[in-house]
């Protein structure tokens, strides 16, 4: 059975998708920023902050020394950034991107030399809808997912004839606590705006489907011998989103998305 590394596996999605897989029978690693104050899980949680080039290069030296080899690499960790885009400074942004963009890359480069030399892996990057369409007062986050999206897309093409799959997996809003800041600005002009796009958008992660969905996509593209390169996890009017960004004038996905937020 393959080996399995994931990263941000202690709760949510990463936890999901470990468990599933163990179920199945697969060697599951799991990291977390703190394994120790973490849930129990049928698996070994390692030490991993994927901001920190040295946590990076000490827990894939941890695991590769016991296990000897990586097979899949799920980049699942991340964080989600409320408030205007105005309202956040630079340093929201690189606290956003260190994780969701720049810790998936520091990842995907300890791996790579491994799975080059062996001629066979896969990675698996989580994005989510908001890397397919700008989200109101989510414009960080979404920020970080579009960039996801043009990396994985751009390594698919690099290293497809090396032996090694590339996908995204892009779920909407799934009823997970993901860790969530609100930027450290906060000006009267988007307060109105800001108060209703974040409650609907948190009546939608207490609705949506649990996290055992995205788990079950995870496992079928690990299982497929061809891979696509996107796989999306929706649920009611979320199944639309994709087609929309596609298929209708920008001026038209405006108007839907002020509306679903009620912004002015």
């Amino acid at each position: 059975m393959k080996t399995v590394l994931i990263t941000g596996a202690s709760r949510g999605i990463g936890r999901a998708i470990g468990q599933l897989l163990w179920q199945q029978g697969y060697t599951v690693i799991g990291t977390s920023r703190q394994p120790t104050q973490a849930e129990t899980t049928p698996f070994e949680l390692y030490p991993l902050d994927v901001s920190s080039d040295e946590s990076v290069e000490r827990c894939v030296g941890m695991v590769l020394s016991k296990y000897s080899r990586v097979d899949v690499l799920i980049n699942n960790a991340g964080i989600a950034l409320y408030g205007a885009v105005e309202e956040a400074t630079v340093e929201d942004v690189r606290r956003v991107m260190e994780t969701n963009l720049l810790g998936v890359v520091r990842m995907t480069n300890a791996l790579l030399p491994h799975m080059r030399a062996a001629r066979q892996g896969q990675i698996i990057n989580m994005s989510s809808l908001a890397g397919l369409v700008g989200v109101p007062y989510l414009g960080i986050y979404a920020a970080s997912k579009h960039a996801l999206e043009g990396y994985t897309t751009t390594l698919r093409y690099e290293v497809k004839h090396l032996g090694i799959h590339v996908t995204l997996i892009e779920p909407g809003d799934i009823g997970t606590d993901i860790e969530r800041k609100q930027a450290s600005r906060n000006y009267q002009e988007y307060k109105r705006g800001s108060e209703s796009a974040v409650a609907i958008h948190e009546a939608h992660l207490q609705n949506g489907p649990p996290p055992e969905k995205v788990a079950a996509v995870a496992a079928e593209v690990i299982r497929s011998r061809r891979p696509h390169l996107r796989y999306t996890v929706t649920s009611g009017d979320e199944f639309w989103v994709p087609w929309m960004r596609r298929l209708l004038p920008d001026w038209v996905n405006e108007r839907l998305i002020r509306s679903h937020f009620r912004l002015e």
